[in-house]
């Protein structure tokens, strides 16, 4: 049995190779720099070890309590922890995003707005579907109205109900990424060509095993791709075949959806008139309108069946994926706190229509009012600030010309430069207690706080790079959470491992949460 070991050690320590006899970021700009490790001045074995053992945002978080606002954490490679001079010049400055993103985030090797490294082609990509992902779009679309309508009263409550009745507790970290698998899904392909992971227990499990199965092996892609095809080129293979059969799997998945999309757009006219749920495939139709247009001044570099399926399978991954993880994290902090779950249950019931289910005037209220609820928000946004679903480093590289960073001189173009929310949200002068879950922090701030605590939170980035799904993640994790907990209590069945792993995108260790459900 070929065993990992084998070539994990050998690699990382013949990166000691790599020392520079002089480094990329200059001597004298280097001795204003503390190094994260006493080896960071010259090799990069130290943070890529980090890496692969998933102890890298703790690590970089501990280098910054040590050091302050800048460390280093390879020969060409810092990290920085400040807003003024930090993430607002880095994520916001026009440094272009590290060679990692297509490394880890292409599909069927095409690129897609989230993996581009350039600047300019990501904001043509993103300009052909933010409208869709607006506020006031996704406020006022009859699209979104009717999967809700759904997703809550035909499919999420349904299901609570008949385990509360029987008493049987839910993992509700699967029942979260169903719920917001089933939300993206609907509103990227149409009802008629969504999943309805909620329901279909096996179906769900089965595609989130395939997804889950390669994270172990992220790392390599990542950060030593070289490595992977050189041993390949040896008959010996780091990342297992399985791994990129599972991957193709996904992706075909994928493409039969954008399929399906097409067809129902052509038949739009008889799908409608069928008694069965129908709502317009909105992101797959814009997306596909820009693209078609754009070919006339600009043709692309790939087909347009694979550049849409690319894009759409990272909309569709990180929708469920962050969504999921941040709702679990929600609902593990209420159920620990029962006063506050009366408080919000209390809040909620004043929502009209009301999200009762044993009320004939039921339904969804409006997104904007629901929007508005201050503890809802207050809940929602403190969980994304602790347990960020996205904590891990976002690298960028410096540019030519060099600008100034964290107080020290410029740094030469070609420098690895990362910030990471797992430092930004735990700066105490900031978040004071900031291991602690309180969402009072954000309804008791005083407008000069408030202001403060916004422009270090950062679980959806900043800049022309910020997710484009924000507002489709918070209006969606507010409906579902405003739902369950109008008329549900949640208790605490099993929460062994509800620590968050140390990654870039972090879910549960357990990869679980098991709760039992209430009927108030």
């Amino acid at each position: 049995m070929f065993s990992l070991s084998l070539i994990v050690i050998p690699v990382l320590l013949s990166l000691v190779l790599h020392i520079l006899l002089f480094d990329p970021i200059s001597r004298a700009r280097a001795s204003r720099i503390p190094n994260a490790h006493f080896t960071s001045a010259f090799s990069s074995l130290w943070i890529l070890w980090k890496r692969y053992k998933e102890q890298e945002n703790r690590a970089i978080h501990a280098a910054h309590v040590k050091h302050g606002d800048i460390v280093r954490l390879g020969p060409n490679e810092v990290s920085v922890a400040c807003v003024d001079e930090g993430i607002r010049t880095v994520y916001s400055g026009g440094f272009e995003k590290w060679c990692w993103y297509p490394n880890q985030f292409e599909n069927y090797g095409v690129p897609n707005m989230f993996s581009m490294a350039h600047s300019k082609p990501h904001s043509i990509r993103k300009r052909m579907i933010s409208n869709v992902y607006s506020k006031s779009y996704l406020q006022s679309s009859p699209e979104v109205h009717e999967i809700s309508k759904i997703m809550v009263f035909d499919r999420l409550l349904p299901l609570l109900d008949d385990a509360a009745i029987k008493r049987e507790p839910l993992d509700v970290l699967e029942l979260n990424f169903s719920s917001t698998m089933d939300f993206i899904i609907a509103f990227i392909f149409g009802l008629q060509n969504g999943t309805n992971f909620i329901q279909n227990k096996g179906e769900r499990q089965e595609w989130l095993g395939v997804y889950q199965s390669r994270r172990p092996f992220r790392f390599w892609a990542g950060e030593l791709p070289g490595v992977v095809a050189f041993f390949k080129k040896l008959g010996i293979n780091i990342v297992p075949q399985w791994v990129d059969a599972a991957s193709k799997k996904l992706e075909d998945w994928t493409m039969s959806k954008c399929e399906a999309a097409a067809t129902s757009t052509d038949d739009s006219a008889t799908s409608q008139s069928s008694s069965s749920p129908w709502t317009e495939p909105v992101v797959y139709n814009q997306l596909t309108k820009s693209l078609q247009a754009s070919t006339g001044q600009k043709p692309w570099l790939h087909p347009l069946p694979t550049s849409t399926a690319t894009e759409l399978h990272d909309h569709l991954a990180a929708g469920h994926e962050t969504s999921g993880i941040t709702l679990t994290y929600l609902f593990h902090e209420l159920s620990l706190h029962p006063h506050l779950q009366a408080q919000l249950r209390s809040e909620l019931l004043q929502l009209s229509p009301s999200l009762r289910t044993n009320e004939a005037a039921h339904g969804i209220p409006s997104p904007r009012i629901l929007d508005a609820l201050p503890l809802l928000h207050a809940c929602l946004i403190e969980t994304l600030r602790i347990h960020a679903a996205i904590p891990g480093p976002q690298p960028r590289i410096t540019p030519h010309p060099p600008i100034p960073l964290a107080n020290i001189p410029p740094l030469p173009p070609g420098v690895r430069v990362s910030a990471q929310a797992h430092t930004l949200h735990r700066n105490a002068a900031v978040f004071p207690e900031p291991e602690s879950w309180n969402p009072n922090r954000w309804l008791h701030a005083s407008e000069a706080q408030k202001s403060e605590m916004g422009r270090w939170f950062w679980a959806f980035g900043s800049g022309g790079r910020m997710c484009v799904g924000s507002h489709f993640a918070m209006q969606e994790m507010k409906l579902i959470t405003a739902a369950m907990y109008t008329n549900f209590a949640t208790h605490i069945v099993d929460d062994d491992g509800i620590e968050q792993i140390d990654a870039y995108t972090a879910g549960p260790k357990s990869n679980k949460l098991i709760l039992r459900f209430e009927r108030v």
